[in-house]
């Protein structure tokens, strides 16, 4: 006689909330369901694989409406793209060729949209099969639509007949790769059902993997974001009761914690980026409102990096002392204050101008960004010591003393060779701006100005843009005495992103400006600290390439075990301490 299986629901129910439950803050992890015939489908290894791992799965249906994937996207920390059917080749400007099976048009478009969407966000992503395609395509890079004609030279069999959650062939995995980090073994037994797959990786990206004959089967970033995909599927093995790819969604789930963790953190705390040179690109008729490609902060950036507020600067070239010269310059000053504010009130539903530490608390809690206003080079005020005042009424928090190259005010760092420190006039200045509550900002200022503007200001300085000379040795940046100095000052000192102060050779990346930042935490104290990324100046590092990577350097924060507070106070806490103490009358 057949049994069948009776479902209790009143007791299942009262079985759960016989105890308390131990919450558990696990990330919510999108996976994109298979399109076919009118139904989303998903097999069971890919949420399986992400709830052992521990991940919540929340499988992503095939939407079309674009406001429907950004809010998605919004309420996830980690995105799994799934196989599936092949991709129409006419989205990657081909013509399809006889070997191509079925596609599903409406389902390339989301993933595509999808993955980039995703990785402006920062979002962790793991491509599986399909997936790792639609990463290379979504990205600029080129498939093959069937690796057995299209490759030169022979296949091994890439379809096979034995269960799914078995191995059927090899893959060699690069040694310095992520994937032989999570594996530890440079030949990996893998499955493998795919006649499509990856030509050229995109740019950002690397092979990690391939198989005997070639086929790449694996790649990640090289840009310092969590991407990483894979030709075979991983998730089959856990339904065989075997872990042998757990590490890869480990991988996932583990990166995905971090970011959900730093996402929790901006949401409690003010962002401040100390030093942004945008408007150097008015000119060019950009659009702040936009996703503009010319540009490094804008609101959508800024958005997608979790970052509250930025300093935007009037930067003024250094170029001769006339008295014409002098006045044009101030006229310039102006105009760019006045394009800032243009440019926010055209926007002032999701932007507005701050003027005080407690102006942005208040924008956030409004739910907008905020613009505050900044002059590089006190060369705007001229000889009229009045402008200082001036400015300071127009609601600029700071003044640089000098750019590069000397001005009436002081030496600077660049084209100094007389050595000068702070002069006569530069001294009336600096205390003209602690009375009216304007900070005297020393970078770019040479080393006898700035041990002159120490000993001259009775309230603390900053330097808004500048990284440590120990670890790169550039006149710009601070030496230790220095940044000692500071400190003792009371001062803070903000790490630029700009790789000429960060590293003599190679390429920096998001790396260097930690470990810059660590180097001026051991001299100065975690008080005296920040970042001042010099966007659309000369800023912007692979991992922190415009303000909407900004939340990558916080998941790096938090890897190098930063607490809470330290972290709230690296992100502009301590700017805005010496803001408010400037300020006060």
């Amino acid at each position: 006689m057949k049994t069948f299986q009776t479902f209790d629901i009143s007791a299942e129910y009262d079985a759960i909330h016989r105890t308390f439950p131990c919450h558990k803050d696990a990330p919510v992890i999108g996976l994109t369901g298979n399109f076919q015939e009118g139904a989303c489908t998903l097999l069971e290894g890919y949420f399986t694989s992400i709830l052992k791992a521990g991940g919540i799965p929340f499988i992503i249906p095939p939407v079309d409406e674009t406001n429907s994937l950004i809010n998605s996207l919004n309420a996830l920390d980690g995105l799994l793209l799934t196989g599936g059917a092949d991709i129409n080749p006419l989205f990657l400007g081909e013509e399809p060729i006889k070997e191509l099976h079925s596609i599903n048009p409406r389902r390339d478009r989301q993933e595509l949209l999808l993955a980039k969407l995703a990785a402006d966000r920062q979002i962790p992503i793991l491509g599986i099969c399909r997936g790792i395609q639609v990463m290379n395509a979504a990205f600029g890079g080129s498939l093959y639509q069937d690796i057995h004609v299209q490759m030169e030279g022979e296949r091994i069999k890439h379809d096979q007949d034995l269960g799914r959650g078995y191995a059927s062939h090899t893959v060699r995995i690069e040694k310095d790769s992520l994937l032989y980090k999570l594996f530890e073994t440079e030949i990996l037994p893998v499955n493998s059902f795919h006649h499509q797959a990856v030509k050229e990786v995109a740019p950002g990206f690397r092979v990690t993997a391939r198989s005997s004959d070639g086929v790449i089967e694996a790649m990640e970033s090289t840009e310092c974001k969590s991407m990483m995909g894979v030709q075979w599927h991983p998730e089959c093995f856990i339904l065989e009761n075997n872990t042998c790819m757990m590490p890869v969604f480990h991988w996932l789930i583990q990166e995905s914690t971090s970011f959900r963790e730093a996402k929790k953190l901006h949401n409690r705390m003010i962002t401040l980026d100390s030093h942004c040179d945008t408007p150097m690109f008015f000119d060019q008729g950009i659009n702040f409102a936009t996703r503009d490609k010319k540009i490094l902060v804008d609101l959508h950036k800024m958005t997608e990096g979790h970052l509250d507020a930025t300093i935007m600067v009037a930067y003024l070239k250094q170029l001769e002392r006339t008295d014409e010269a002098l006045s044009a310059a101030t006229a310039k000053a102006d105009r760019i204050l006045n394009e800032i504010e243009e440019m926010v009130a055209k926007n002032c539903t999701a932007v507005d101008i701050a003027y005080t530490p407690a102006d942005l608390c208040r924008l956030k809690k409004a739910g907008k960004k905020a613009v505050m206003l900044g002059i590089e080079n006190g060369y705007a005020i001229g000889k009229d010591i009045t402008n200082v005042e001036r400015f300071r009424h127009r609601g600029v928090v700071y003044m640089t003393l000098c750019h590069n190259g000397n001005n009436d005010i002081c030496g600077s760092a660049r084209y100094n060779e007389e050595g000068l420190g702070v002069s006569t006039f530069g001294e009336q200045v600096i205390k003209e701006m602690n009375r009216v509550g304007m900070m005297v900002d020393v970078s770019h200022a040479g080393e006898k100005s700035f041990y002159d503007a120490l000993a001259i200001s009775g309230k603390p300085i900053v330097a808004s843009h500048s990284s440590a000379r120990a670890l790169c040795d550039h006149p710009r940046n601070l030496t230790d005495d220095q940044l000692k100095a500071l400190a003792a000052k009371g001062g803070v000192a903000q790490v630029c992103m700009y790789g000429g102060f960060l590293r003599k050779n190679g390429e920096a990346t998001i790396k260097d400006a930690i470990e810059h930042l660590n180097h001026m935490v051991n001299v100065m104290g975690i008080e005296h600290v920040g970042i001042g990324t010099d966007f659309d100046g000369d800023g912007g590092i692979t991992g922190c390439a415009s303000a909407s990577e900004l939340i990558n350097f916080t998941r790096r924060l938090l890897l190098e075990r930063y607490s809470e507070e330290n972290i709230r106070l690296i992100w502009g806490g301590n700017f805005l301490r010496v803001m408010e103490e400037v300020q006060r009358k």
